[in-house]
């Protein structure tokens, strides 16, 4: 059972929410203190579990048909699991929601509300706005910038124009980032009737609608102040990995799984470039 929840939550992505929450709490408030350790532990796993577990439960039908799942990219969840999993998803998140709202001011409510609402609508119904195009890439692209948001209304930081196009650019790669990760999806999704961006714009449309949501994240970012601009490069490297796939077919999108495999690992790639990055703007605002 821990074993099958450990693989539902995706290990390999804790780190993409995570660090979001720790790097603008810890850059917000330039000191480690309890609220950071406890959000950044419960951005980590709690809150990949809930979003990740309740996808499986209720992606159940179309991860049958899924020959990519049951590693890095999800469990196949038994039947016998999915009660299991939507109550320790909610009871693991329980304390540390408790704790957050207790701590945080009151804006800081609205944020957290409504980042764990899009975790739950995004695969639950009524709403499952995964089976939403567009919605579905934008749901997605919250609950990666949420954790971000989140951490800064806590801190209560100042809004200026180079954070606000920070948060952008993040939202524009998460919302390119779920469009090709839903292209290796589409025969699978529509076997299972799952209706998603990739299933009712096609496979070629979706890599291109990618490749330019990646493209705008780079000029996006090109608006933060120094060294923030650098990140600009950073954005090539999800080019460079989406490109070969632009003339690709709804019968042969499954071949965008290699991409994404290589996606999973730029992660870590682009994510050791921005610490490098927010280390250096600390630097320079010490």
């Amino acid at each position: 059972m821990v074993r099958t929840l450990f693989v539902s939550s995706r290990p390999i992505s804790w780190i993409n929410t995570a660090f979001p929450f720790a790097a603008a709490y810890l850059l917000a408030t330039r000191e480690i203190d309890a609220t950071l350790i406890i959000g950044t532990v419960f951005f980590l796993i709690p809150y990949n579990l809930a979003m990740y577990g309740i996808n499986d439960v209720f992606d159940y039908e179309s991860d049958l048909r899924n020959p990519r799942k049951g590693g890095a990219h999800g469990a196949v969840l038994d039947r016998r699991m999915h009660a299991i999993t939507l109550w320790a998803a909610g009871l693991s998140c329980l304390p540390f929601l408790v704790y957050l709202l207790v701590v945080g001011p009151p804006p800081s409510w609205l944020v957290l509300a409504l980042s764990m609402f899009f975790v739950v609508s995004y695969s639950a119904p009524p709403l499952r706005l995964k089976e939403v195009p567009f919605a579905d890439s934008m749901t997605s692209s919250i609950h990666f910038f949420s954790p971000a948001v989140y951490a800064l209304v806590l801190a209560e930081a100042a809004w200026t124009p180079q954070l606000v196009a920070i948060i952008a650019a993040f939202a524009l790669w998460g919302v390119a980032s779920h469009a090709f990760g839903a292209v290796q999806d589409v025969v699978a999704d529509r076997e299972a009737g799952i209706s998603s961006i990739a299933t009712v714009r096609g496979a070629r449309w979706t890599v291109w609608f990618a490749l330019i949501c990646y493209a705008l994240a780079g000029l996006v970012v090109l608006a933060t102040s120094w060294p923030g601009p650098l990140a600009a490069v950073l954005t090539l490297l999800y080019l460079g990995a989406v490109w070969p796939y632009r003339r690709i077919t709804d019968e042969t999108a499954e071949r965008a799984t290699i991409g994404w495999r290589r996606f999973l690992w730029l992660n870590q790639i682009a994510g050791f470039g921005v610490t490098l990055l927010l280390i250096w703007w600390a630097l320079l605002t010490s």
